[in-house]
C-alpha cells in the first residue's frame, strides 16, 4: 500500500525571476518504508519535503497521502490533515523551553482533541519511556541535552500516531552517537510499527542504511 504518491510535481520560485526548482517529479513511497532524500545544497530536497508535508501548496501536479489527494485543499483543512497524519522532526527541535518534556509531547494531541487529557498523558509517558527518557518527564525542555531534546521532538511527532514521519535534517545537530540512536528509532518505527519515514539528510551513512534513497540533482530525481 502506498503512503504517498507524487505525480508530475513542478515547482517554480517566482522571484527575482521565474526559476524551475523541481522538474516533473513522480515517485511513490510505500507504507512502512524508510526513505532518505539526498542531494547537494540547492538540489531541491528541502523544497520537495515542504510540498510533500502540505506546508507549501504552490506547485503543479498532485500529491496523495494515505489515499487522500491533498492538492487543492484549503489551509485550514491541510492544517487539520497534517496534525492527524504527519509527524515532523526538524534539525532544530522547536521545543517550548519553559514547558516540561511531558507538556511538549502532549501539545499536538491536546490540539487534535480526540482523546481525554488522561489518555494523552499516558501515551506521552509511554513514548518518553520508549525513547529512553523515563524519569525526565517533568524536567523543563531548557534543561536537557541536544540529543535528549531531539528524542522529545520524535515523541511529540509520534503522539497522534501519524502514518508518515517527515524529517528535515533530523540528525543535523547531533553527534554520531545520538545520530545512531535517532536512526535506530526511525528504523524501528518503520519496520515494527509500519510507519513511513521520509527524511531529507546530508548524512551519507544515515542515507545508506535507510531502505531507499531518492537522490535529487538540479530539481530532478537522478536515482
Amino acid at each position: 500500500m502506498n503512503a504517498l504518491k507524487a505525480n508530475h510535481i513542478i515547482k517554480y520560485f517566482r522571484t527575482p525571476e521565474p526559476f524551475e526548482v523541481l522538474k516533473d517529479l513522480t515517485f511513490e513511497v510505500s507504507q512502512g518504508e524508510f526513505v532518505s532524500i539526498i542531494g547537494k545544497s540547492g538540489s531541491g530536497k528541502s523544497t520537495l519535503l515542504y510540498l510533500l508535508s502540505t506546508m507549501d501548496t504552490d506547485y503543479e501536479g498532485t500529491i496523495e497521502i494515505n489515499g487522500t489527494t491533498v492538492t487543492g485543499k484549503g489551509q485550514n483543512e491541510l492544517a487539520a490533515f497534517r496534525n492527524e497524519h504527519i509527524g515532523f522532526v526538524f534539525q532544530f527541535h522547536y521545543l517550548l523551553p519553559e514547558f516540561t518534556l511531558l507538556d511538549n509531547v502532549m501539545l499536538p494531541a491536546l490540539k487534535l482533541n480526540r482523546k481525554s487529557k488522561e489518555e494523552i498523558e499516558n501515551r506521552s509517558l509511554v513514548l518518553l519511556q520508549m525513547l529512553d527518557l523515563k524519569g525526565q518527564e517533568h524536567k523543563r525542555a531548557s534543561n536537557i541535552s541536544g540529543g535528549q531534546a531531539q528524542r522529545v521532538a520524535i515523541a511529540r511527532a509520534l503522539i497522534n500516531e501519524p502514518t508518515i514521519i517527515m524529517g528535515d535534517e533530523p540528525t543535523g545537530n547531533l553527534d554520531s552517537k545520538n545520530t545512531q540512536i535517532v536512526f535506530d528509532i526511525f528504523k524501528q518505527l518503520a519496520h515494527e510499527n509500519g510507519q513511513t519515514i521520509i527524511a531529507v539528510t546530508h548524512d551519507d551513512d544515515f542515507a545508506q542504511k535507510s531502505d531507499r534513497i531518492i537522490e535529487l540533482m538540479d530539481g530532478k530525481i537522478i536515482s
